[in-house]
């Protein structure tokens, strides 16, 4: 099964203010050293039809935040975003349009692309979730080794990322189950499925479904 590895084989960027970002990244991970000094790009030099809600956090039209969300700057939120009681965005998040960010759940150095649903007790670190991705509850990105060595991805071959910090990768349609630990430096691949509980690790393939980190079976 092909594992992917290229930002073009995990999206189709369809964000306007995201899609010079993408376009400029070969391998996804090369995306997250760049979330923060792009979202204060964006800020400094105006998105149409935002607002400014607080100091370097904007907000697209339509955007639902309950008071009891945190959010700290610099982050964009698109229009049709939800972010539910008790969130709480540690900046340096872009995220495109219709979103849910859930009760409970913690956002750091992340981009989260169209429709993306991270709706209960979801951590979502130096990651890059793709359009219509999906964490089931207390699912989480993992995005630091206990050794606090840099990360490297295992595909076909070993991958140096130089990030010591780097969560997962879901691409465009993928779906996590309730409870998955996504150790460090995951990459799901387009419509893939994780099965509850399961941790993993490594690069998995496009329309497949995961049952454990050994039966991976291609979607019929």
């Amino acid at each position: 099964m092909n594992k992917p590895i290229y930002t073009s084989e995990l999206f189709e960027c369809r964000t306007p203010y995201l899609s010079l970002l993408f376009s400029s990244c070969t391998h996804p991970w090369e995306i997250l050293p760049k979330i923060k000094e792009y979202a204060l790009k964006l800020i400094d030099e105006g998105l149409d039809g935002f607002e400014k809600l607080s100091d370097n956090v904007w907000v697209g039209k339509n955007v639902k935040i309950y008071p009891t969300a945190t959010i700290e700057g610099p982050a964009i939120f698109g229009s049709g975003t939800e972010i539910r009681p008790g969130a709480f965005v540690r900046g340096s998040v872009i995220c495109g349009e219709n979103c849910v960010i859930g009760n409970s759940t913690e956002l750091k150095n992340c981009i989260l692309l169209d429709k993306v649903q991270v709706p209960h007790y979801n951590y979502v670190g130096d990651s890059v979730l793709g359009n219509s991705a999906h964490m089931g509850a207390g699912a989480i990105c993992s995005n630091f080794k206990a050794d606090g060595k840099n990360i490297v991805v295992h595909s076909d071959k070993d991958y140096e990322t130089g990030l010591r910090k780097f969560g997962a990768i879901l691409g465009d349609g993928a779906d996590i189950g309730c409870g998955c630990v996504l150790n460090p430096g995951t990459i799901i691949g387009k419509n893939t499925s994780v099965y509850p509980l399961t941790a993993i690790r490594g690069v998995m393939p496009s329309d497949c479904i995961i049952k454990s980190a050994d039966c991976i079976v291609k979607r019929i």
